[in-house]
């Protein structure tokens, strides 16, 4: 892992059955960059995200995964230390993964669980240090007004809104947000990112997002990786991203990519 890496990826592999998902990726992540993954479906886009937390086992072998300078896994095994660094890095779904029948607010508090007792957790009987942070992470994601709110009773924006204000309440270093606007209408879709790009910009968080919406990609996001095939065919600057190259990246499914209009 370089010096200024707080991810290093190497050589990670992952195969279902006999198709390859992820083939040799590896990648270096910065303190503090924004990073789209693209890539059309089925180039593992989630599998890379899914494997950087530990979410999912590499293949065995010389793949390696590293966060914060210690390892997540290698040679197809989680570490036995993952946990701790999990605490550091929030990952974001796209179905918003929060407890529909739990009000808002408590779904953001969950987010210290790695800091308090469980049972405060279990009883709700949070510490005033983590509802200090649960309210003020909920204003800051623009929804501390359905705080009391059932969390099924939301709308799919304010869910993903809130589940950025768990991982603020997570103090993670880290964000990993997988497909996070897909199930949202533009609107809503906009404001999300929005909120991960001030984030990043403001709290010098490092944000990794899979996007399938590559017009959201260049726009919120310095740095794109794409893969294809379960390999990365372009890692640089969004400004470089043109449009032969996305061509080649998506082919049939160039056009479908872009919510508000493809590049000339």
């Amino acid at each position: 892992m370089s010096d200024a890496a707080v991810l290093s990826i190497r050589k990670a592999s992952k195969s279902f059955g006999e198709r390859r998902a992820l083939d040799a990726v590896s990648l270096d992540v910065r303190k503090g960059e924004m990073i789209a993954l693209i890539g059309p479906s089925g180039s593992g886009k989630s599998t890379l995200l899914r494997s950087i937390s530990g979410l999912q086992t590499i293949d065995a072998g010389e793949g390696r995964i590293e966060a914060f300078g210690g390892p997540v896994q290698e040679n197809g095994r989680i570490s036995s230390k993952v946990r701790e660094t999990r605490t550091r890095i929030g990952f974001i779904f796209q179905q918003f993964n929060l407890v529909g029948r739990l009000s808002l607010f408590t779904n953001v508090a969950l987010g210290s669980l790695g800091r308090i007792e469980g049972w405060r957790g279990l009883f709700g009987l949070w510490p005033d240090e983590t509802k200090a942070a649960a309210m003020a992470a909920l204003a800051r994601v623009g929804v501390a007004e359905y705080a009391g709110q059932r969390a099924n009773t939301l709308s799919g924006g304010q869910q993903q809104r809130g589940a950025i204000a768990r991982a603020l309440v997570q103090k993670a270093k880290i964000i990993l947000a997988d497909e996070p606007v897909a199930s949202l209408d533009p609107v809503a879709a906009r404001k999300v990112m929005e909120n991960l790009r001030d984030l990043n910009l403001q709290d010098g968080l490092t944000v990794v997002v899979t996007l399938h919406q590559v017009d959201y990609a260049l726009r919120y996001c310095d740095r794109v990786v794409a893969l294809k095939a379960g390999k990365i065919v372009y890692d640089g600057a969004a400004s470089g991203l043109e449009r032969p190259k996305l061509i080649d990246i998506y082919g049939p499914e160039f056009e479908d990519v872009f919510w508000e209009g493809a590049p000339k």
